[in-house]
């Protein structure tokens, strides 16, 4: 079940998180920032144990331009769909903002490319979204890729 993320889902979404940064598959999050940007994720929980099984946030980024991110799905729940309905439903949230584009940074890039999104130059991203890279330790030689998802070429 996906759902909005809440106050008491803080602990398990930085958990999740850090299980990926710690392998070099995204950036971690500070408890600080998840507090700040909750309304941002979405959680996949699992209906009978209410384990948070998967994260994802959407964060506005621009006038028509938001990002996808901090997607994690836990390694015991990888393989059932679980990333792509969390990915699904962040698009969803961006069309009822009236957001047409949508980008991520990724080390997984043919997931991205199944559900519309494609490659582009980080070049071509606006200086704004950079602030969390200055903040990553990978920063400045980051080898994820950039990706886009317009809404007019679904």
């Amino acid at each position: 079940m996906i759902r909005n993320a809440r106050i008491d889902d803080v602990r398990a979404i930085y958990k999740l998180l850090a299980h990926f940064a710690d392998k070099g598959q995204l950036l971690g999050r500070s408890f600080s920032s998840l507090y700040d940007q909750l309304r941002d994720f979405q959680v996949y929980e699992d209906e009978d144990t209410k384990k948070i099984l998967g994260v994802c946030a959407l964060h506005i980024s621009w006038e028509n331009l938001a990002e996808i991110r901090s997607l994690a799905v836990s390694d015991e729940a990888q393989g059932r769909g679980i990333g792509t309905v969390l990915v699904t439903s962040c698009v969803a949230e961006a069309d009822l903002f009236g957001i047409t584009e949508i980008f991520t940074l990724t080390y997984q890039p043919s997931f991205f490319e199944r559900l519309g999104f494609h490659l582009i130059d980080k070049k071509n991203l606006p200086h704004k979204i950079w602030s969390d890279c200055l903040h990553c330790p990978k920063f400045p030689d980051c080898n994820e890729e950039a990706m886009i998802w317009r809404k007019e070429e679904v």
